[in-house]
């Protein structure tokens, strides 16, 4: 089953641009590179843990939206937790 991917108005600029060849490399790509991959590793490292209980209708529907995006459920729900802690989670009210 191919995974749901939703992309924001950035990463659209960004596809757009890469498919007409209209990105244009960095002088110092190498170094760039290995600065981002630093940044990511150090922002996603999961050196902690939290448990918690939740009912398990709740975890059923958790489930199903991770199952939809193509993801483990776990690994979903710590996606979630992040986008709220950086307020980076759009409510759809």
């Amino acid at each position: 089953m191919k995974p749901n991917i939703r992309f924001d108005e950035e990463e659209l600029g960004i596809l757009e641009a890469w498919e007409t060849g209209a990105l244009i490399p960095e002088k110092n790509s190498k170094e760039e590179i290995k600065k981002h991959k630093n940044v990511a590793l150090e922002t996603f490292k999961k050196d902690q843990g939290l448990h918690i209980r939740i009912s398990s209708r709740d975890l059923k529907n958790l489930q199903a939206r991770a199952l939809e995006e193509g993801i483990p459920y776990q690994t979903f729900a710590a996606s979630v937790l992040h986008k709220f802690a950086s307020h980076h989670l759009v409510s759809q009210r």
